[in-house]
């Protein structure tokens, strides 16, 4: 649920004049994030299955690709795994690249847009929150993987989908689903007016400035248009923004321009759309259901929009979880730390393993 276009759309161009100064340090800092090496041995975003579609309840089609088990690594532990990875808010399955480029082919994984984004058909406004997704999850499990073990991998807003479908289907957790993955993310306490402003001081963006920012959302999204055509002509300092808030540290520019690409990509009237469902979410009373199968906990210590402390506090309440802080990554760790996430992923993957073959 990258809230870094949040930043950039409704105050890109104050946070990128605060942040920049002046037109030289802005151009400066563009040439800074243009000269990072980016060796990536796989373009980002060409990795791609034929696509499928899966229909939710309310008939929205949800866009699924599927990456299956090569037969040649049948004899591995955890080939009967399958596993489903959920994007965040204003992203698409393309934030996974890392995650898919290392298991491709080794375990069977099941990637959709979420509703309104990526190639997924728009929803209603009404239907735009946190407890649709979760039943949107429901289903894409069902048709996808009628049956086996299953491990649930979900960043931001999609970690806060796994969590609504933890309470909507309990069940589930211990018999179908035998492990989580919650990146960078949280079940509740969100200070929007923070995520959407900040530059702004905390004392200033708390609550009371969050829930009035989730009613104004409301009328903004339906003149969506307007702010779209702001966000393409602010370019340069959507870029920034990109950087400052998406990254803790120094990446490859072509990671930059990625997710700033699935960011400008998203409609405004959509962020407008799920953007109150943060200032309502309210779900850490769901989490030790979770309890039941291991639980890996990542998130970047730098995160400005999840912050670490919503980790550890998922920590706490999810027993027997582990907790992986890795130092000084942002929001995307998925792309920023990738190997460290690879790694933390692949313990998660033996432990739901050893889990699943309990009788």
């Amino acid at each position: 649920m990258s809230r870094a276009r949040r930043v950039l759309g409704v105050a890109g161009a104050v946070a990128g004049v605060a942040a920049a100064g002046t037109a030289a340090e802005l151009v400066r800092r563009r040439r800074d994030i243009a000269s990072r090496d980016a060796l990536d041995a796989t373009p980002l975003g060409s990795l791609r299955a034929p696509g499928r579609t899966v229909i939710a309840d309310d008939g929205v089609p949800l866009h699924v690709e599927v990456d299956e088990l090569d037969p040649e690594a049948a004899a591995d532990q955890r080939s009967d795994l399958t596993i489903i990875f959920v994007h965040g808010y204003a992203l698409s399955m393309g934030c996974w690249h890392f995650q898919r480029a290392a298991y491709r082919g080794l375990v069977r994984s099941v990637f959709y847009d979420q509703r309104s984004h990526g190639r997924s058909g728009r929803s209603s406004m009404e239907n735009a929150t946190i407890d649709q997704l979760g039943s949107d999850l429901a289903r894409v499990l069902e048709e996808q993987v009628p049956e086996g073990p299953v491990v649930l991998v979900g960043h931001s807003m999609g970690g806060m989908t796994i969590v609504a479908l933890a309470e909507q289907h309990p069940e589930l957790f211990g018999s179908r689903v035998v492990g989580v993955g919650l990146v960078s993310t949280t079940a509740g306490g969100l200070d929007v007016g923070r995520l959407l402003l900040p530059v702004v001081p905390a004392k200033l963006a708390g609550p009371r400035l969050g829930r009035a920012l989730g009613k104004a959302m409301v009328p903004i999204a339906r003149g969506h248009r307007v702010i779209d055509l702001a966000r393409r002509w602010g370019a340069s300092m959507a870029m920034i923004g990109t950087d400052l808030f998406a990254f803790g540290g120094e990446v490859p520019e072509s990671y930059v321009r990625f997710v700033d690409r699935m960011l400008a990509e998203t409609p405004f009237e959509v962020v407008a759309e799920f953007f109150p469902s943060f200032s309502e979410l309210d779900k850490f009373h769901v989490v030790d259901v979770l309890s039941r199968v291991p639980v890996s906990i990542i998130c970047g210590t730098a995160d400005r929009m999840t912050s670490i402390g919503h980790s550890r506090k998922l920590h706490a309440r999810i027993q027997g979880s582990s907790l992986l802080e890795v130092a000084g990554a942002g929001h995307m760790v998925v792309m920023e730390s990738h190997d460290q996430v690879n790694a933390e992923l692949d313990q998660l993957l033996a432990a739901a393993a050893e889990r699943a073959a309990r009788p």
